[in-house]
């Protein structure tokens, strides 16, 4: 695990960001004054978007845009999945982009040495949509900021950054090869002895 983006500590200026999604900013930075614990639900689309991917997988998006990329915008982990926030409009365009990659909606079935691996579907929340996220304060629910906001002004990811970290998270998964799997009972020649 990266070092470089665990931290969980969500700042004053990333909760005002985080709050400023909400219909009512003041009410959600009043309500987590009280109740520093509590997790709300804040609607997408025009502060951020949410990629959702599952927790290993997730994380493996993660290690790819930390240690060969970017990095992240802020990231959290919810039941068994992570969510990564990225700019407005991902929502829209990454699924056009996953099925330029051949991804799918229902994920992605990789050949590897003969048995089939399943990449899983990422799922995008943007307009219209809203996601749980976790409280401001450190819990010790699993519910929990692992890359918190800490500005009011995050960088998120686009699209194509995500696409990148989702093909590389998958490629470093099953070692996908371009070639296909040698056929263990064809007759191997040794053309290197040709006059």
């Amino acid at each position: 695990m990266s070092s470089a983006w665990n931290a969980s500590h969500v700042t004053p200026d990333g909760a005002a960001w985080l709050a400023s999604a909400g219909t009512y900013p003041r009410s959600t930075l009043a309500l987590w004054e009280e109740r520093p614990d509590a997790p709300v639900v804040l609607p997408c689309g025009s502060v951020f978007d949410v990629v959702s991917a599952p927790a290993m997988f997730g994380r493996r998006m993660l290690d790819r845009l930390w240690d060969d990329g970017p990095g992240s915008g802020p990231v959290a982990e919810f039941r068994g999945r992570m969510l990564l926030f990225a700019a407005p409009g991902t929502a829209q365009r990454l699924p056009a982009l996953l099925e330029w990659e051949e991804w799918g909606t229902q994920g992605r079935d990789v050949r590897e040495t003969g048995r089939a691996v399943t990449v899983p579907p990422l799922l995008c929340h943007g307009t219209g949509d809203a996601v749980t996220v976790p409280p401001p304060a450190r819990t010790a629910s699993p519910t929990r900021w692992l890359v918190a906001p800490d500005t009011r002004q995050p960088w998120l990811p686009g699209p194509e950054v995500l696409l990148w970290a989702a093909v590389r998270a998958a490629r470093s998964a099953v070692r996908i090869s371009i070639f296909p799997p040698a056929d263990q009972g064809a007759k191997v020649y040794d053309v290197s002895r040709r006059r």
